[in-house]
């Protein structure tokens, strides 16, 4: 299994002040975050390339992977360790011929065993399910039923990630259930204290 994805999987808010976000960046990571998602949707290109750079840095000099979502091309030119597709980002198989063999790329399957065994044979490394709970992200998200993790270990032996509203309180749930990562950007980046949240949330894997 590739271990690289385990943990607090932090995910970034949408922020154009690009202080602010290496800012609450380095205390998830001082707090123990175990991979960084760059996720961004209403930022300008430029606006991305600078962020992502930024954060390539800071994630390197910390040994933690940082992923790029959806955007293949910004991934390739800040040379990130990653990419992450939703369902309709792009080709899956394409992207890893883009990437190379020893770049991560997860996938996201919502609550479908059968989109994660396509992403998986197109060369996805790992996959996502949620949202397990309810997101203010994404309210109108489908929620999976928490057996889906179990069906899902038994099936696969990638990491699984799983992601939509969670929180310190409910995450033990799938931690128990199997998941081997957490996506968060919520809990994690609204917190009054980030590196305090971040250590709860790695905490809860340690516990396991």
């Amino acid at each position: 299994m590739n271990s690289r994805i385990a943990g607090l999987y932090a995910i970034t808010p949408d922020l154009a002040d690009t202080d602010d976000l290496l800012y609450r960046v380095r205390a998830a990571l001082a707090g123990g975050a175990r991979v960084l998602q760059y996720r961004n949707k209403s930022a300008s290109t430029q606006l991305r390339l600078t962020q992502a750079r930024a954060l390539q840095a800071l994630c390197a000099a910390r040994g933690v992977p940082l992923i790029i979502n959806d955007h293949l091309d910004l991934a390739l030119a800040v040379d990130a360790a990653g990419l992450h597709l939703g369902g309709e980002d792009g080709d899956i198989a394409a992207a890893r011929a883009r990437l190379g063999p020893d770049k991560l790329l997860g996938v996201s399957c919502y609550d479908r065993l059968e989109l994660a065994e396509a992403a998986l044979a197109a060369g996805a490394d790992h996959v996502a399910f949620g949202s397990f709970f309810a997101s203010g992200v994404k309210p109108d998200a489908v929620r999976p039923p928490l057996d889906l993790i179990g069906r899902a270990s038994q099936r696969f032996t990638v990491p699984l990630v799983g992601i939509g509203g969670i929180t310190p309180a409910n995450a033990p749930q799938l931690i128990t259930a199997g998941i081997n990562a957490v996506a968060v950007i919520s809990a994690v980046f609204s917190a009054p204290d980030i590196e305090a949240a971040a250590r709860e949330f790695q905490s809860l894997f340690e516990l396991h």
